[in-house]
């Protein structure tokens, strides 16, 4: 069964438990290569024509933004999915669910028989309604129960990540 670790991060101005941190890689990121290693994987960064801003707040605001109006921002690429069986999404916690972007990768590709992982980053939110959601964009692919990981501990997690690929 091959696999694709496909992952959105941010960094910059990242919120921690008690306060804010600058990163120059998100937590996602730190997810996606672990993940990577531990499953022999290929790995492909979701990034959008439009960046978002290194501010935490900015960020938030133009994601809740994105959110109210449902819109899709275009990525930079797409990944071709048909060699795949396994796709491993991971992503930050954004006002309850997924980035956009991931819905933008979601929709625009063919994920017909296709296994979902989801894997999220949170700092208190834990997986939101993000499985249901990616599971309205993706109604052909089987959405595997989602593993949330707080992100002030994504360097740390190797053990749940064995488990919950095992």
């Amino acid at each position: 069964m091959k696999t694709l670790v496909a992952y959105f991060s941010h960094a910059g101005e990242n919120y921690f438990a008690g306060g804010m941190k600058v990163v120059e890689v998100g937590n996602a990121q730190i997810i996606a290569e672990k993940v990577q290693k531990l499953l022999d994987a290929d790995i492909f960064k979701i990034e959008t024509v439009r960046e978002y801003s290194r501010s935490y707040k900015e960020c938030c605001d133009q994601a809740l933004n994105e959110q109210k109006k449902g819109e899709l921002p275009e990525l930079k690429e797409y990944p071709d999915l048909t060699d795949y069986d396994k796709i491993v999404l991971i992503y930050p916690c954004w006002w309850g669910t997924c980035p956009q972007a991931c819905f933008t990768l979601l929709k625009n590709s063919d994920l017909s028989n296709k296994e979902i992982y989801p894997i999220c980053t949170h700092e208190g939110s834990g997986m939101g309604r993000s499985e249901n959601d990616i599971a309205k964009f993706a109604p052909n692919a089987t959405i595997h129960k989602g593993l949330a990981v707080q992100g002030s501990y994504a360097s740390m997690c190797d053990d749940a990540l064995s488990r919950y690929f095992d």
